[in-house]
């Protein structure tokens, strides 16, 4: 990614490489030490653009992980929800094969993580954000093919769930058979969807 014209690390480029770190390593198992030093950033640099902290970068790197899968479904799903659920197993499955089943997502990594009891963190937050996000999009395209609103909504949060959750099968399996069988069925079910 590109630096800035004074040489130092681009916020982006921090983001990215938090994103991507999360992803493999999960949010509690990565400081935000290790996530500038892996996106080859000073750390001052890092606090200087995330002054508080690994919650603030985590935050961001969830953000910056909603907003790239939304840019691919919007574009997508303007041919309809079919190539929409293709664009979104494409996406997970080039992440896996690419990281030798090494990362997945890193807005799952930071939502499975436990919150502390009396407050519901930034970055946590911002994965239900994220996933809402991308239900939505998937609904909206699910609903202008046919469903109705509610099978829509439905329908989109079983997507969503399925391929977050087959995303972690294909690391621990270290195989992309379990998407291709997922990517089976809910092509179906969009089928039958769209079909009513």
């Amino acid at each position: 990614m590109a630096k800035s014209s004074s040489g130092t690390p681009s916020r982006e480029r921090i983001v990215a490489g938090a994103a991507d770190m999360i992803s493999r390593r999960g949010l509690s198992a990565t400081s935000i030490r290790q996530m500038a030093k892996h996106a080859q950033a000073p750390l001052g640099s890092t606090y200087h653009y995330f002054p508080k902290g690994k919650q603030q970068l985590a935050t961001e790197a969830v953000h910056y992980t909603g907003e790239w899968v939304a840019r691919s479904l919007r574009k997508e799903l303007a041919a309809g929800p079919t190539a929409g659920l293709r664009a979104f197993l494409a996406l997970w499955r080039g992440i896996v094969v690419d990281t030798d089943f090494h990362a997945g997502c890193p807005v799952l990594a930071v939502a499975i993580e436990e919150p502390p009891a009396d407050e519901v963190p930034p970055a946590l937050a911002a994965a239900a954000e994220v996933f809402d996000q991308w239900e939505g999009l998937l609904a909206a395209s699910l609903h202008v093919h046919g469903a109705d609103t509610e099978q829509a909504a439905q329908v989109a949060t079983l997507i969503v769930a399925a391929v977050e959750g087959t995303v972690a099968l294909c690391r621990a399996k270290r195989s992309t058979e379990p998407l291709d069988r997922v990517a089976v069925q809910l092509q179906a079910l969009i089928d039958a969807t769209v079909k009513n």
